[in-house]
């Protein structure tokens, strides 16, 4: 029997090659998206991916729409923690509003994410979380405080999940992207583009598709051993 993968932030950019990596290796997948109901139609229409709409900083509605693919797709097997927000702005300017927007979706989202389903990974004996962090939560970026600390504490969350599952057969890893070719960073201006790909020993920016393949192995059988630990993948651009 195929199992159940929820990708958080599923059906665009980095998230959206996650989930179709998934579904071609085999997985029943979900994709929640946040707000954009005509990019996520499409995603649906396109890959046959069903997605899902709510709000990963919202605890009560991240439960009820878990309940829902479990109740629609089965139980979920595989979660990948995906969805993110920027607000970006130097310290001094930076706004409480822009501190806990970042902190509810890429932090809390996570909890929320997680907690509804760890209960039964934990009577099933089988579970694969898995959190896309970055770059910046590695090593810090200016005017990024928020995002950073979220990212940083994301792979708290892993290290801590990863003791708390592997007697029961979950792990928990993480993957930290650099900088992706995305509409996102597609969208800055090239000089800025340049910039950034200069700062890159590869001399390129990676494709969704690369970070997807570290995500498809890390839920998979053969990762199994491997608990607690975070996938760097930047073109060699940081090292931990």
């Amino acid at each position: 029997m195929a199992r159940t993968a929820l990708v958080t932030g599923g059906s665009r950019g980095i998230g959206a090659a996650i989930s179709k990596a998934l579904k071609a290796e085999g997985y029943n997948v979900a994709a929640t998206y946040a707000g954009n109901d005509e990019a996520a139609a499409k995603f649906t229409e396109e890959t046959g991916i069903q997605t899902y709409k709510w709000n990963v900083g919202d605890y009560d509605e991240s439960k009820a729409g878990i309940a829902k693919v479990e109740e629609e797709m089965g139980p979920i097997d595989v979660v990948v923690a995906n969805a993110g927000i920027t607000r970006d702005a130097p310290f001094h300017k930076m706004t409480p509003e822009q501190w806990q927007q970042v902190i509810d979706t890429n932090l809390t989202g996570v909890f929320n994410t997680v907690h509804p389903v760890w209960p039964g990974m934990r009577e099933r004996g089988f579970g694969r979380i898995i959190v896309i962090s970055s770059i910046n939560g590695q090593k810090g970026q200016f005017a990024q405080v928020n995002y950073a600390a979220t990212k940083a504490g994301d792979l708290g969350i892993i290290k801590s999940l990863a003791q708390e599952g592997a007697a029961k057969g979950i792990t928990a890893n993480a993957v930290c992207p650099g900088y992706i070719a995305t509409e996102m960073v597609m969208a800055v201006p090239e000089k800025v583009r340049e910039s950034i790909i200069s700062q890159i020993p590869a001399g390129r920016l990676g494709e969704p598709e690369e970070i997807a393949r570290c995500v498809a192995f890390l839920a998979s059988d053969d990762a199994q051993f491997i608990n607690g630990s975070t996938i760097s993948a930047n073109g060699g651009q940081f090292f931990v």
